[in-house]
């Protein structure tokens, strides 16, 4: 059987023609488009800094670093507190986002695989599959969060002698070197194992109808033995495209004044995209067997002779 990372991309662009331009309709596009959007809450990327603050507060010359250091002593209880309740907020938001992107996940697939969008009726037919992927996640989202903090702490054990004495000596340069051998290869390989679960667990969930432990027992029996190169092939592929695609995405802000990155109308705008990446999977599946065959591209129209 002979699987292939390439042969999937022509098939894929012909059912972006097929949902989003034969037969336009813009009330689809919003409809899908909406879908998409729910798919992909709570998937984006966040940046953060490295800020030394207690050098700064203890190096820092003057009034105003006494003033700051004497009001955070004499509220340390407010600020415990809002910080809990930021945490908090930033907790159930997350809980929501996955919990609505699970269920939007199904609807988006839904509206793809069978080239009828719709709102209401996918989201009570998946409440089941959605709240079992949500609750995978979770899960999945705790074991990552513990193993990454397992890391970190371990790094900062090392480390500690250097730490205490307030040096860059031996320990750091260990700890560093231990926590940048684990945490890059651990954060790849949780990477890769939410996109599986994303771009072909739930394709086995919704074309068998099963929760997520069978359909997962599935596709680590019947479909990764024997294919495990070809799959990290198909992510490196999928790196490569997804560089094409936030460039196009990129230019697309620029062109809009970045009117098309307000949430929701960037999910219409390019919304070509999205269905690119879902058929992408749907056609690099059905390679493995007629059984996992969802999508049928109506054949090319010829016009007739003229006489």
């Amino acid at each position: 059987m002979r699987i292939s990372v390439t042969d999937p991309l022509s098939n894929a662009f012909a059912w972006v023609k097929q949902v989003l331009f034969v037969n336009f309709s813009l009330s689809k596009w919003f409809v899908l488009g909406f879908c998409a959007f729910l798919a992909q809450l709570g998937q984006g990327g966040g940046g953060g800094g490295n800020f030394n603050f207690g050098n700064s507060f203890s190096h820092h010359s003057g009034p105003g670093g006494s003033e700051v250091s004497n009001w955070i002593s004499q509220n340390i209880a407010l600020i415990v507190t809002v910080g809990l309740i930021i945490l908090i907020l930033g907790i159930s938001l997350g809980l929501l986002f996955t919990w609505l992107s699970s269920r939007g996940q199904f609807m988006f697939l839904d509206g793809v695989v069978r080239n009828q969008p719709a709102v209401k009726e996918p989201w009570h037919r998946f409440r089941s599959l959605g709240n079992s992927l949500f609750l995978c996640r979770i899960v999945l989202g705790i074991i990552g969060l513990a193993a990454i903090l397992i890391v970190i702490g371990t790094s900062l054990l090392i480390a500690l002698p250097d730490i205490k004495a307030e040096e860059f000596g031996p320990f750091a340069i260990i700890a560093i070197i231990f926590g940048g051998l684990l945490f890059l290869p651990l954060v790849i390989i949780l990477a890769l194992i939410k996109s599986a679960i994303l771009d072909f667990v739930v394709l086995i969930m919704y074309y068998r109808n099963i929760k997520i432990r069978q359909a997962l027992k599935i596709f680590r029996r019947e479909i990764l033995p024997g294919h495990l190169g070809i799959f990290i092939l198909f992510y490196l592929f999928k790196f490569v495209l997804g560089i094409a695609a936030g460039t196009i995405i990129i230019l697309g802000m620029c062109l809009t004044c970045c009117i098309a990155i307000l949430p929701y109308i960037s999910s219409v705008v390019f919304l070509p995209i999205s269905v690119f990446f879902r058929a992408y999977s749907l056609f690099f599946l059905e390679q493995f067997g007629p059984q996992w065959r969802g999508i049928e591209i109506p054949p090319k129209q010829t016009p007739p002779l003229q006489p």
